[in-house]
């Protein structure tokens, strides 16, 4: 069985992520992402602010060492929320599923919540399946649709 293994986020490892983060159908998948997932200087200017704050453990998703997305936990408005990005090519293996059991594992506060676009079926199955239980719902802009969505908010109390 392939190992999912967590660990820091690595300089040479943006030119992956960035790549990830702009496949166009994990972007519309994501919904709720950069508003130019091609533009390199924004993207770079962020992962430098998450990977210097505090309130942020960002963290590189390996499958047997191989470098397939990333996962974070972080503060915002006081609440610590989770966020995921998985390689296309893998989704529906588990990886998700295994490296948000490890995150998790690393993230002693709770409520723990997550926001996935509600039509997301895959995102929102990996996060119930790690105890999320949805507790709302908010529209908002979706900058990769262009409209605004609904996205199903959920908390991990656990």
């Amino acid at each position: 069985m392939a190992e999912v293994a967590l660990r820091p986020v690595r300089d040479a490892d943006l030119d992956t992520l960035f790549a990830l983060m702009r496949d166009p159908e994990s972007v519309r998948m994501a919904a709720f992402t950069a508003k130019d997932p091609g533009d390199r200087a924004a993207f770079d200017a962020h992962m430098a602010r998450i990977r210097a704050s505090p309130d942020a453990d960002n963290r590189a998703v390996t499958l047997d060492g191989r470098l397939v997305g990333s996962i974070a936990a972080f503060v915002l408005d006081g609440d610590t929320e989770v966020t995921y990005w998985i390689d296309r090519s893998f989704w529906g293996q588990g990886i998700a599923s295994r490296a948000l059991a490890l995150l998790l594992d690393s993230v002693p506060v709770r409520p723990v919540l997550a926001r996935a676009a509600s039509d997301n079926a895959g995102s929102l199955a990996v996060l119930r399946r790690a105890g999320f239980t949805v507790i709302g719902t908010d529209t908002g802009f979706a900058n990769a649709r262009g409209t605004e969505i609904e996205e199903t908010i959920l908390r991990l109390d656990r």
